[in-house]
Formats: structure tokens, C-alpha cells, sequence
């Protein structure tokens, strides 16, 4: 059962999605994962460290759905303590420390935030009870939390920390530490790391049925969108990780899945850092739910909503509406209101919510749940990204039972993504690195924190083609290594890919990557063999899906922004 041994490579180029491909018609697996977002890509890693033979399939890009769209925290859930879900929250604060310091801190970050108070006495009191249960259960994993506990400050010392917040708005706050991650980032490290073990990986291949022996599901009919090709891939289990399209994923099966999934959409607004001052992250209530303002380089990230979603689930849209009602609660508490112009990124996600008897999203389960829903079938919903590495391993300890002989546990507790190896070495020589490679330290530390110490292989390509340290147009952060690397190492397919995923120009630029647009086609053509037409093409979709992003934005209600949003066809349909 184990598998062939395999050349190592980091590199999850076109050259390796066609040798992945192929590997998958010819062989059959182990375990086949259907879903390249952060849960299914945490369970090709899982499984093949296992000794598996494994292969993935992803319908579009790495984490283009509800991974890459999320509020890109790493948290306990602080909320949740008041729903007393202690369980939900000392798994998720035990993943938290782990992604800190042991399988990504390049990507992973610490993050301080604020909890203001309104009450005097009764609310710091109950506030802080739950913030002590918080950093008492980030220390039951067996090892140091890696963020510091919480801290309480007075009315002065909160205005000091936040001075544009309304001076009359609160009484005091207490501050915590969760952390932040880039989520698109985060999984298409996590496809790599497991095509790097000897997962087979494939993007923009979509699963169109399932290959049954009577009852039992022994395989997938795919199409690869990128070439036209339609084939079977056989595997002793497959795993249906596919988030909000869990439903459709089972209906393909002939069978009623043993639970429902609802989307929930939740928006977020991107706000430029200097529109006010304040050296914490916020977490505000609502009447809803709660608020989280979020410093994100050089901007905010302000969100989230809870509202049902029955439409498109590729392409979810933010209405006007859903804007005005982050800029309301947000600007309550600002001496200075913000307003749409200020906007420069709006982005919208649906999370995978169990389906339970309440009718409000808000109050639904983020709990998991695993199922062998019918013979050669396992299926994992629902979860949150913090605890994907939990959801994974279940899902593969599924499948494992039904397979013959013995297998391994898991292993991915230990095992560090790729860039994680020696980063801490890595960053504490930024200045010696900067001054080698001729590149200014802030560069060093932009790469460091995005690619780890496989930051050396973008730095050789800047040696080798040094126009490439050249800054994107209207993206200042990024440079044109990041592109040509996204397409040669990192799975990148198409220019959206690279602006909305690999990098996120698309929600950070104030022209949401218009101008960067034409100089990233040329980058990645050049890597790809793209000709004029190919390039001309990406750029126009490109250009098409900014246009119908802001027309949805202006739009009254759910059902006028999907419509519009929709105007634009799919990527995929270029070629």
C-alpha cells in the first residue's frame, strides 16, 4: 500500500501537474481527495506522510473558494467561549501555537487585539474571566502558547493605544493575542508541501461523477479544464472535501448525504491603515455577531457579516448594502467616520455552516463532522480554518479504516510546510541576506514572511534576472520574481490566480490590480509560453472580473450583485 519512492521537488509547475495526471490515470490510489481548499489539501498531506499513495483534485485554483476569503485569522474563537463550546476552543488555541512555532511560523503571525468595554466593573470582571480561560487552555497542548496572555487597560491607556477611537465610545478593554495568516497563501503552500511528500496534485480539474461497483464509489470521472480531456482516476477511497459544494459533490453519488451544508456569506472591507490610528486590532460586538478590525500591512480588514447565501457559490458578491453595514459599525466607535471612498478592497466568502435547526447562520454549528456516507465515500464539512489540520486528520483516519493493512497515524503534528525548515535562522540574518543578494532589507523581510527560507530560490531568480526586483505597477509590495515564481513553483495557472491568490493585489491596490495586471500576463507568459493572443485574453478577463466586482458592489441586494458579478465568464472558458 505504500507508496513508489519519488523524486523530491518543490516545484508545482505545469510540467508537474501533467506528471501528476498521469500518474493518477495509470495507478490507482490509496485515497483520492476531491478539494484543493485548505481542508482537502491538509488531507493530501496528511495522507501521504502516512506512507499513502495519494492524488488530489482541485475544480479551479488552490483555495479559490472559501479559503482564501476568510478574515485570515488563526484564533480560538473567543466567542465561542460564551456559546460553551470549550472544546471547539482549546483544540483551535493548541493548533494556534502550533502553526505559531512549528508548521509555519513564516506564514503565521501573532496579532494583538482590543476588546473594549462599555460596563464598568460587572463586564471587566466577566470579560476577564474568559480571557484567563482563553490563555489557560492555549497552554493544555504541551507546549508554550507562542502569543503572551491577555492584559487589561484602563480608559487612558486604551485612548493611548487607539487614539481615533471615540474617546466617549468605551470605559477600558482588555487586549489579547491571536495570530493572522495569508490565507491563499497558507494552501497553496500546504499543495506544494504535500506535492513535495509524493501527493499527486492537480488544479482546474473538475469532478464530474464518481466510478461505483455496485454500491461502492471506486473512483472519479474528472475533466482537466485546462486541456479538454475527460478520464477516470481510481482510488480505494476517495475524500469529499469540498466545502460549500459538499452538497453537489454528494448528489453526484445517487445517494442523500447523511448532513446538509449551508453558506453563510460573510464580506470584508480593505481600508488603508493610515484612515485611522490605532496599534491594536479591534474586536467590537454587533447585534448580530461580533466585528473584528484586523491590521493587515499596510491596511484594515474590516468584517465580517452572517448572512445566508442560495446563489453562485464560485463567485459570491458584496452588495452595497453589506458595506454600509460594516462602515455603520465600524464608524461608531471613530471620531473620524470612514466612508466608501475610502474603501479599496472589498472581498466576499461563503463559510461551510452544518445545517442545524437554527435559522440564523450565526448561531450554526463550526463544528466538523466526518462520514463514511456510502462505501469507498468519506466526507468532511463544516470546521474552521484554525483547526484544519484536526478536520484532515480525521477525515484520513476515515478513509484508513477501511482500508486493508496496517497504516500509520498521523504525523502531521511535526511536520513543518515548506519555507518553514529554518526560518527562524533565516530572519535573524535578513540584514546579511539583504546586503548579499544587493536588495533593500524591507524586501527580505516582505519575502521572508511570504515564502520562508525558499525565499533564496526568488532571490536567485532576481540574480539572474535582476529587472525582476522591479516593483508591480500600482502594487509596490510586490515584485515581478513573486509572479514568475507563482507560475513556475506554485501552481499558478491563470493571471487571477497570481493577482487575487498568489498575491493579493486584487483586494490591496487601490486600482484592485488594473495597472499590475498587464506586466504580470507578460511575467507569467514568459514562464508559460503564452503567445500575444493568450496574454491579451488573461488580461481582458482580468480586467472584466475588477469591472463586474465593482458594478456588483453598487448593487441593492443579493440577487442584483450575483447577476451582475456573473456578467463575466469563468477563467477557464478562455482557451
Amino acid at each position: 500500500m505504500a507508496s513508489t519512492p519519488v523524486t523530491r521537488s518543490n516545484r508545482l509547475g505545469p510540467a508537474e501537474r501533467e506528471a501528476a495526471l498521469r500518474s493518477m490515470r495509470e495507478r490507482e490510489l490509496d485515497v483520492l481527495v476531491i478539494g484543493g481548499g485548505i481542508v482537502g489539501t491538509g488531507a493530501a498531506l496528511d495522507a501521504v506522510t502516512r506512507g499513502l499513495r495519494v492524488g488530489m483534485l482541485e475544480a479551479r485554483d488552490w483555495g479559490s473558494g472559501t479559503s482564501s476569503r476568510s478574515s485570515k485569522l488563526i484564533h480560538g474563537g473567543i466567542r465561542y467561549l460564551e456559546q460553551l463550546d470549550f472544546r471547539l476552543v482549546r483544540e483551535a488555541l493548541i493548533e494556534r501555537g502550533l502553526l505559531l512555532q512549528r508548521i509555519a511560523p513564516h506564514l503565521v503571525k501573532p496579532i494583538r487585539f482590543l476588546y473594549p468595554l462599555t460596563v464598568p466593573i460587572v463586564e471587566r470582571f466577566y470579560i476577564g474571566a474568559g480571557m484567563t480561560l482563553y490563555d489557560l487552555f492555549s497552554y493544555t497542548g504541551l507546549r508554550a502558547p507562542g502569543v503572551p496572555h491577555h492584559r487589561h487597560l484602563t480608559r487612558r491607556q486604551l485612548l493611548r493605544a487607539a487614539p481615533s477611537l471615540h474617546p466617549d465610545a468605551f470605559t477600558g478593554g482588555l487586549t489579547y493575542w491571536d495570530a493572522q495568516v495569508d490565507d491563499a497563501r497558507y494552501v497553496a503552500t500546504l499543495a506544494r508541501t504535500a506535492s513535495f511528500y509524493g501527493a499527486h496534485v492537480a488544479s482546474r480539474v473538475r469532478v464530474e461523477g464518481f466510478v461505483k461497483v455496485g454500491q461502492r464509489v471506486v473512483g472519479v470521472q474528472a475533466h482537466d479544464i485546462e486541456t479538454g480531456e475527460h478520464f477516470e482516476i481510481h482510488a480505494k477511497q476517495v475524500v469529499n472535501a469540498t466545502g460549500v459544494w459538499t452538497d453537489e459533490t454528494q448528489a453526484m453519488v445517487g445517494e442523500r448525504g447523511q448532513f446538509k451544508v449551508r453558506a453563510s456569506k460573510g464580506i470584508h472591507l480593505v481600508v488603508p491603515r493610515d484612515r485611522f490610528q490605532s496599534k491594536l486590532g479591534l474586536l467590537l460586538r454587533t447585534e448580530k455577531s461580533v466585528l473584528f478590525v484586523i491590521p493587515w500591512g499596510r491596511h484594515w480588514l474590516i468584517g465580517t457579516t452572517d448572512t445566508d447565501w442560495h446563489l453562485d457559490k464560485a463567485h459570491p458578491a458584496a452588495t452595497a448594502a453589506d458595506i454600509d453595514y460594516l462602515l455603520e459599525r465600524v464608524n461608531e466607535v471613530l471620531t473620524v467616520p470612514l466612508t466608501r471612498d475610502d474603501v479599496e478592497g472589498v472581498y466576499a466568502g461563503l463559510r461551510p455552516l452544518l445545517a442545524g435547526e437554527s435559522e440564523e447562520t450565526s448561531k450554526l454549528s463550526r463544528e466538523h463532522i466526518v462520514a463514511h456516507s456510502v462505501p469507498g465515500l468519506v466526507v468532511v464539512a463544516g470546521g474552521k480554518f484554525t483547526t484544519y489540520r484536526i478536520m484532515a486528520k480525521d477525515a484520513i483516519d476515515e478513509a484508513v479504516a477501511a482500508l486493508d493493512g496496517k497504516v500509520s497515524a498521523s504525523v502531521t503534528e511535526n511536520i513543518g510546510l515548506l519555507g518553514a525548515e529554518g526560518y527562524q535562522a533565516a530572519w535573524n540574518k535578513r540584514a546579511r541576506i539583504a546586503r548579499a543578494f544587493g536588495v533593500h532589507r524591507v524586501r527580505v523581510e516582505h519575502l521572508l514572511n511570504r515564502y520562508g527560507v525558499l525565499t533564496d530560490e526568488l532571490l536567485d531568480l532576481i540574480r539572474q534576472r535582476p529587472e525582476l526586483l522591479d516593483p508591480l505597477p500600482g502594487a509596490d509590495d510586490y515584485i515581478g520574481a513573486e509572479v514568475v515564481y507563482a507560475a513556475t513553483h506554485e501552481g499558478a495557472v491563470h493571471l487571477e490566480d497570481v493577482l487575487a491568490r498568489r498575491t493579493r493585489i486584487s483586494i490591496e491596490a487601490w486600482d484592485r490590480g488594473v495597472s499590475a495586471a498587464p506586466v504580470a500576463a507578460r511575467l507569467m507568459g514568459e514562464a508559460l509560453g503564452w503567445d500575444t493572443a493568450r496574454i491579451d485574453d488573461e488580461v481582458a478577463n482580468y480586467l472584466g472580473r475588477v469591472e463586474a466586482e465593482r458594478a456588483s458592489q453598487d448593487q441593492p441586494d443579493d440577487a442584483s450583485a450575483d447577476a451582475v458579478r456573473l456578467r463575466v465568464p469563468d477563467v477557464e472558458t478562455l482557451h
